[in-house]
């Protein structure tokens, strides 16, 4: 069996936070504001492979009403994700992300990221694709107000 997923997550910048995507610590004079480290990388794939087993995103699992959460790492949140999908018999197969920030630059972290995504969704990094993109200054993330993630899915079941 086959199932997609489409994830989409985005935070404010804010002054004296740290920038945390894909699980990476970025050097900037911004970070995102959230409950949880705010990556909205890591948020977005979680929220892809929910929707792809129909298990609606990671609100329903990770509140931000639960201080359990607060600060936490995403790479963890992630990790639970993936292990909901082992129990109903699924695992990732290919997945697919980009990043909208117009600062800072992110090239030099990409690989980073993907190592990071690879180990928490238990697949080589092959399978694991991380773009990141500006807006021409354009919108919210060109205005440098926040950035946006999103992430595509593919998951299927040991039969195939």
């Amino acid at each position: 069996m086959i199932r997609i997923g489409h994830g989409y997550d985005v935070h404010r910048l804010v002054p004296e936070r740290l920038l945390v995507l894909g699980g990476v610590e970025i050097p900037y004079e911004y970070g995102l504001l959230g409950h949880s480290d705010a990556d909205v990388l890591l948020h977005a794939v979680s929220d892809a492979v929910l929707g792809a087993l129909g298990l609606g995103d990671i609100g329903r699992y990770f509140p931000d009403t639960d201080p359990t959460y607060k600060g936490v790492n995403s790479l963890l949140l992630l990790e639970h994700v993936i292990g909901l999908a082992q129990t109903r018999g699924f695992r990732v197969s290919n997945l697919d992300t980009t990043i909208v920030a117009q600062k800072p630059r992110l090239a030099p972290y990409v690989s980073l990221m993907v190592t990071n995504l690879a180990k928490a969704c238990q697949v080589p990094s092959g399978c694991v694709n991380v773009k990141a993109t500006t807006t021409e200054e354009l919108g919210f993330t060109g205005r440098g107000e926040g950035i946006s993630a999103h992430a595509v899915v593919l998951m299927t079941t040991s039969e195939i």
